[in-house]
Formats: C-alpha cells, structure tokens, sequence
C-alpha cells in the first residue's frame, strides 16, 4: 500500500468515526428536545450555544484549527439539534391546517390564527381577472417578471424613493418566497443571521433550511419589544452576514422608534451586513412609520406583497426592492425554481396597483381597536400595536398557549400559540381579520376557555 493510499484510508476511519458521533450526537439532540418540551422550556438557548462556541474557539487556537472553518462546523451542528428538536412545534401555520382538517369535517372555526384580510380585494381585481385572457397573458415570461409590472412598482414606490427603476424589482409568487430567495442566494451554509424576536417564524425557517445559522435577538413585552444595541453587536462575528427587520411587526405590530432603527442600520453598515426588510404591513401602520429603503443602503433587500395591503393572499404575488446585482442572483434561482410568476396573475396585480386601497387600512384599524378593547378587559398583559393586524399577549407566567390553542379549537376558535415566534410560550397572537360580529364571538370563547 502507498503513502497516498494509507493517508485515504486515515481519511476514511476518521470520516466513518465522525458520522458514528453524528449518530450518537442526533441521539442526545432528540432526548434533550423530549426533556425540553417535558419541561416546557424553548427549544433555542441562546446561552448554551455562546457557552459552546466559547469552548470552540478556545480550542481552536489551543490545537490552531480556522476559527472561522470550526465555527461553520458548529453551526451545522447546532442547526441540526434545532432541526430535530422543532419536529412538534406548533406554529399559527400548524394550528391553520387543522382548522381546515376541522372545517372539512364540517366544524365551523372562527379564524384568529392568520393574517389573512376578511374582506374581498378591489373590485378591479375582478375585473382584471375577466380581461386576462383577452389581453394575451397566459405565457412564459422573465424571471424577474413582466415589464410593465416592474416598471409600475419602481415608479410606485419612487414616488417616495429616488433611484429605483425596474432593474431593482423582481415579481415573486407571495413575499415568502422572496424572503426564501434572498436568504438562499444571499448567504452560504454556516453563515449567521440575526433575527429579532418575537418574529414570523418563515424567516427563521428559511435560514435553517438552507443551513444557516439563527442568532435570535429575543426583545420583551416590559422592554416594549425593543432590542438595544448591545444585543444586536455582541452577536455579531465573523460568519454574520445579515440582519432580519420586519416593522411592523409579525405578530407584535410594533413600530421601532426612529433613532432606535437608525442605529441598527448603522449597525449593519459598519458591519457589511445585508439588511432583509420585510414591509408588507407597511399599508397598515397607525403610527409614524420609516422604511429601509428610506436608507439607501446598497445591501439592504426589501418585500412586500398584494397579500395584506390588497387582501390578495390566495393570489400569491409580491415583490423584492433591491440591488440589481442582488436582484439577478435572486432571479437566477427563481428561474430555477418556478420559471416566472404566473403572467395572468402579474397582469391583475398591475391592475390592483390603481385601486384605492386607504379603506382597507381604516378597516384593519378598527378591528385592531375592537381587539384591543376587549384583550385590555381580560386583562392580558401587551403593547398596543402601532400597526400589521395582532396582538401579542401574554396571559401569565406558568400559562401553556400551545396547550390552550389546541384546545380551543374544540371550541370552533383558531389563534396562534406563542412558541411559534420565539421562546414565548406563555403568548398567544390574535388577529383582527374577522367582521365585528365573529371577532367579538371569538374573543368570548376565549374568555369562557379562560375562565373555565
């Protein structure tokens, strides 16, 4: 046998013992996630994992490995056990799906679990949807999507914004996807993204799949859902590469104080860090509102959607705001994906950009004031939304809200539990989308489910 030979043999036992500790290691994971969930502790311990990585970066310069290949390393780890210990976390997403399994068995649910508008979109989306065929939409088309639609949502949007044109937008099936889009293209697996919580939990979701490793900023309802500062910059390192923002929030509905955001950006661009706004809630702010794009940071990448400001969820269509460089890496892979956005869909939605749409925001409005109204005289402890379409509120210390979602569904009524968010597990999100009448039935309900 030859010196080579020997040598990839060494390479063999060492790759072979490495996935038998794999093994062993995803063993722990899964009953370190059963004790956890036994225990109703938060699957993510920020704490824990500095402790860890502390240790590997001592060791790194104890043996003179590459930090920065070690803490790569580290993070695929992490995200495993994040992976395998998520396997049973309910989400308003999970909760959704089985109110509709219930709805299919004939069960009437109110639903207070998603941000999906009650009302219908503007009457010229009906119209739009009758003219398609005649207008000859219905072929393949750009990546990015079709032009006049990019040129329509880059004048729309520098009316207050110079400098954007239709080389900094790309059409995309729903905002989520845009998001998956900028984080996939954007960042490579090992790579750290920060995001603030409580948060919409696709961001996260999206990171951990492309094997990107999740530094959450976790902010409190006594702190006003306000992240300092010192969070944000002592989890920055060398694998940072992004920063998440989503105001107004999902599910808080909170609106960051301006100097306070002023700050973050600076923070991102003193580190080189992309900036991933996501401002589909923009349309729904009750007070003074700023967004990114107000910056004009080369690395920031922004996303809305007809979703919520058009009440156009089932129609699946948004945009992203960014960099044209950012932009065609972003297309590159959604041309992989899906080809291009569906033309008669891109064509109703240039015609959606005309409608006047202030109503909507007074609708959501006064829902939000009706909820707020009732949640204050149940005595759940949030903040007054500044804007989006929840409330986030905590009933008591020792209060089990996945527990409790699901329960309540026997009662007809579907709201999101906390944990889905963050390590908030004693918080519930109820949303504002139902007419005034079912939305003061569903609040009754939970009132009797909490009192009972």
């Amino acid at each position: 046998m030859t010196e080579l030979d020997n040598l990839r043999e060494k390479i063999n036992e060492i790759t072979f013992e490495m996935l038998k500790l794999l093994k062993t290691r995803t063993d722990l994971s899964k009953e370190i996630g059963n004790t956890k969930q036994n225990l109703g502790m938060n699957i993510a311990d920020e704490a824990r994992e500095d402790e860890l990585r502390n240790y590997v970066i001592q060791l790194c310069k104890d043996i003179k490995l590459d930090e920065k290949i070690a803490t790569k390393f580290l993070n695929f780890l992490l995200n495993e056990s994040i992976s395998i210990q998520s396997k049973n976390k309910q989400t308003h997403l999970s909760i959704f799906l089985k109110a509709k399994s219930l709805e299919e068995q004939g069960k009437k649910i109110i639903h207070l679990e998603v941000g999906e508008p009650d009302f219908q979109p503007p009457k010229i989306v009906k119209d739009a949807l009758e003219h398609v065929y005649e207008k000859g939409y219905g072929k393949y088309g750009p990546s990015k999507g079709i032009p006049e639609l990019r040129e329509s949502l880059a004048k729309k949007n520098s009316q207050q914004y110079s400098s954007i044109t239709q080389d900094n937008i790309m059409v995309c099936p729903g905002a989520r996807f845009g998001i998956y889009l900028a984080i996939t293209t954007l960042l490579n697996p090992g790579d750290e993204i920060i995001i603030i919580e409580p948060s919409w939990p696709a961001f996260s979701d999206c990171a951990i799949n492309a094997g990107i490793k999740v530094r959450s900023i976790k902010t409190t309802l006594e702190n006003k859902w306000e992240p300092t500062v010192e969070q944000i910059e002592n989890v920055i390192n060398s694998n940072t590469k992004m920063i998440v923002m989503n105001y107004p929030n999902n599910p808080t509905g909170k609106i960051l104080p301006k100097k306070l955001q002023d700050n973050i950006i600076e923070i991102a661009k003193r580190n080189d860090l992309y900036v991933l706004s996501d401002e589909i809630y923009s349309e729904y702010a009750f007070t003074e509102w700023k967004s990114v794009l107000s910056y004009g940071y080369d690395k920031s990448i922004i996303t809305q959607s007809f979703s919520k400001s058009h009440a156009m969820t089932g129609y699946r269509i948004g945009y992203v705001i960014a960099d044209q460089t950012i932009i065609d890496k972003m297309a590159t892979l959604q041309a992989l994906s899906i080809t291009n956005v569906s033309e008669p869909i891109q064509y109703v939605a240039l015609q959606a950009l005309n409608a006047d749409i202030s109503n909507n925001s007074k609708l959501i409005k006064s829902k939000i004031d009706i909820l707020v109204e009732k949640a204050t005289q149940l005595k759940l402890q949030f903040i007054k939304p500044d804007g989006a379409m929840y409330i986030f509120a905590k009933i008591r210390d020792d209060f089990d809200a996945t527990k409790f979602a699901c329960d309540l569904l026997d009662d007809g009524v579907a709201i999101a539990p906390g944990e889905g968010f963050g390590d908030y597990r004693n918080f519930i999100r109820i949303t504002a989308i139902q007419d005034e009448k079912r939305l003061i039935e569903g609040l009754t309900m939970i009132e009797k489910r909490l009192n009972g």
